[in-house]
């Protein structure tokens, strides 16, 4: 060994030691910080599907494939950064001795082949990652970037390591090239070969170099040791956990679409029948009353903005972006959590639990994070805005586009619950629509015995639940479906399609109140399990000794549809749930309904929110239309599982639009620029809004927002009096 090996080993050991004492500190943090979360233990379960998917989606960047050049560059970053890793562990024995390699397979072939193609991938790839984050910095002109209010000097620092050690990776083999000391042939390794042609022949080449990229490399672990919010370094650790901990982890797209997650108290769902709130938990009134997989939610996130770029809130100009959501929940959390381990904190009656001697070593700005309200204005020095916590539609976007599986729908309910259930304190147009689902059973207020009003004029009696002997299913019609004027129209053709099919219904009618999903979004689960329990007891009566195979409700509303199929097993109903145009199209498959007059005028299709991206239905409406219009649609270009929201989820419906460009608005724009004259949608909720948006760009004649099920009763019926364009609503 000479003076220069001697020099290279002690500052590669130096440097090593003090990186990976950082880390380990880094690592105790992180996990002190996570554990001072709520219990989660359903998230133990399945422990096979779990790893099974993880692995999918790690090892096969499913969900990052979805954004194409992005998803395979950085499929390439990610496999050069685990595969490399042996390079850099080589590296230190290259620091001793210039022609020092790993043990065993540091001399193979192919592992040479394998790393020389792995490091030009990952070249490639990071270089690419480079130009685009440059190319949708937040300082270029035009346009909102999905990286505004990201920490822009911790991702370019991220990526000039990674291009670094992978530069220096190919110097190294480039100096043993040039003095003779490289094993691997040049068909294995060209450009190795080609590096080594340029460069000197310095026996003490490979020595330095490997220093060098030790340094760079634990230089790098030095920093994110310093910063544990360093989202864009640690999600490569955390995301392996955190896909692993997923909510649901069969599901094919993100585990937080479809059902929320029940209201829990130290990790057991909450009874409201014995509940209390000086004892139990309601809601998320500071960030320690997250579960611990909301604190690991919050320590993974990246900072890619893949859920800013599609949140329609954040796209028309509303304060909320999911992406600084959960920062700011990361960045309060971690900053709290001195005190917290302190043995600090408020109990559910709002005292201290801490003494005077545990907080006295303090510092103040832990003291002072931890006054914060977790809701509350600027002035009122509040970690998330009210009209950030209420700008959100739960369309579920966010989660859809998340690589890392952060459920941030749960979540933004989770607070608007202690907020509803406990601060009485949400918009003030939104009680309305509560004081009438407690006192009316239906959001509208509209009078129980007028449930039935929609089958009066149809040539076929609608038969009743304990009317008829049997029937296969049953017609959820729900409150749109039963009260608002266009969505009426919806209800009727669905019935007359069903009979003329010879599909044998009932109603439930009188019988039939909201299920609750206005309620249960807007984060008031008192009123949705009353609901929900009563409607739960009447359809199992309904289906009484029928197995759950055929006990079939079929819903024209998808927030009916969710609420029904994904939801009400959380209260012990368990049915098979269709929308109806999934029963449609098979009906139309099944030639029980037959097309025969085509639908002109070019037709587009706007997926709703919870029948698309959180249920994942996409085909059997596009199959419907396919069928009534003999050819294909007019696709928007947000379409499927990126359709853009019509504003009215999550209970925006009942509540006033005061920021920015109405959401439904944007929408609309999209479908009139198709040049489609018929805009067909799937929802009562769409119907409304988009109806609205046509209205209000003054384009009511040119351009007719439509059911599903109206389009194809006009093509299997076309003698069928349709009764004009639909126009406004009783309510909303």
């Amino acid at each position: 060994m000479g003076s220069v090996q001697i020099v290279t080993t002690i500052l590669a050991a130096a440097i090593t030691a003090v990186a990976v004492w950082l880390a380990v500190r880094a690592v105790l943090k992180m996990v002190a910080v996570i554990r001072l979360g709520q219990p989660a233990p359903e998230r133990f379960s399945d422990k096979v599907a779990r790893a099974r998917t993880m692995l999918v989606e790690t090892a096969g960047h499913t969900r990052m494939l979805k954004w194409g050049v992005v998803g395979a560059a950085h499929w390439f970053v990610m496999v050069g950064f685990v595969v490399l890793s042996l390079l850099v562990l080589e590296a230190y024995f290259e620091v001793v001795t210039t022609d020092g390699g790993l043990p065993i397979i540091g001399h193979w072939t192919i592992f040479g082949l394998v790393t020389e193609i792995i490091g030009v991938l990952g070249l490639v790839g990071i270089l690419v990652l480079m130009a685009i984050r440059l190319r949708n910095r937040p300082t270029r002109p035009g346009g909102r970037s999905r990286f505004t209010g990201s920490t822009m000097w911790q991702g370019y620092f991220v990526e000039w390591i990674v291009l670094l050690v992978l530069i220096f990776g190919f110097v190294i083999r480039g100096f043993k090239v040039a003095t003779d000391h490289f094993e691997f042939p040049v068909w294995a390794t060209p450009v190795s070969h080609a590096v080594g042609a340029v460069l000197p022949d310095w026996s003490d080449g490979v020595s330095v170099a490997a220093a060098i990229k030790i340094i760079i490399s634990m230089t790098w672990l030095i920093v994110i040791s310093l910063n544990v919010t360093m989202g864009v370094a640690w999600h490569r650790f955390l995301a392996f956990p955190n896909i692993f901990f997923k909510r649901e982890p069969a599901k094919p797209a993100g585990s937080g679409l479809g059902a929320l997650r029940p209201m829990t108290s130290q990790g057991k769902p909450l009874d409201f029948e014995e509940a209390d709130p000086e004892k139990d938990q309601f809601g998320v009134a500071h960030v320690e009353q997250f579960s611990w997989k909301g604190l690991l939610d919050f320590s993974t996130c990246t900072e890619c903005g893949r859920c800013q770029s599609q949140c329609p809130a954040w796209n028309t100009g509303k304060p909320l972006s999911p992406k600084l959501l959960v920062l700011s929940l990361r960045d309060h959390a971690y900053a709290k959590a001195p005190y917290l381990l302190a043995g600090g904190g408020k109990d559910l009656t709002g005292e201290e639990k801490a003494t005077q001697a545990q907080l006295a070593h303090l510092d103040v700005l832990a003291l002072a994070e931890a006054d914060k309200p977790l809701i509350g204005t600027a002035e009122e020095g509040g970690v998330i805005d009210p009209d950030v916590l209420w700008s959100c539609t739960t369309c579920g976007a966010c989660v859809e586009q998340c690589p890392v599986d952060i459920e941030h729908v749960d979540h933004i309910v989770d607070m608007r619950r202690y907020q509803v259930l406990i601060e009485s304190s949400f918009p003030s147009e939104a009680g309305v629509m509560l004081r009438n689902l407690e006192n009316k059973g239906n959001p509208w207020g509209a009078p129980q015995n007028t449930r039935e009003d929609w089958t009066k004029g149809l040539d076929f009696e609608v038969p009743r639940v304990g009317e008829v002997d049997d029937f296969e299913y049953l017609f959820w019609v729900g409150c749109a479906g039963a009260f608002e004027d266009r969505a009426k129209k919806t209800t009727r053709a669905v019935a007359t399609l069903l009979n003329e099919a010879g599909v044998t219904f009932a109603i439930l009618g009188e019988g039939e109140t909201c299920s609750g999903d206005p309620a249960r979004r807007i984060g008031n689960e008192f009123v949705f399990q009353m609901l929900a329990q009563q409607n739960v007891e009447t359809l199992n009566e309904a289906f009484e000794g029928r197995e759950k195979a055929k006990r079939k409700i079929v819903a024209t509303c998808p927030h009916c549809f969710n609420t029904l199929g994904n939801e009400y097993g959380q209260l012990g109903g368990e049915f098979e749930v269709v929308h109806h145009t999934q029963l449609l199209a098979h009906l139309v498959a099944t030639g029980k309904l037959t097309p025969v007059q085509p639908v002109d005028g070019g037709v587009t299709y706007h997926d709703p929110c919870y029948l698309g991206r959180h249920n994942r239905v996409f085909a059997a409406p596009r199959e419907v239309l396919g069928d009534a219009i003999a050819g294909d649609l007019t696709e928007m270009p947000r379409n499927s599982e990126r359709s853009f929201c019509c504003g009215a989820g999550g209970a925006r419906m009942w509540m006033e639009e005061k920021i920015g460009k109405r959401i439904n608005v944007d929408r609309v724009e999209e479908a009139m620029a198709t040049g489609a004259k018929t805009v067909a949608v799937g929802c009562p909720f769409c119907s409304t809004m988009l109806n609205d948006g046509v209205n209000g760009k003054g384009a009511g004649e040119q351009v007719e927002v439509i059911d599903v099920a109206s389009v194809l009763l006009r093509s299997v019926k076309p003698e069928q009096p349709q009764g004009g364009r639909e126009t406004a609503p009783v309510g909303g």
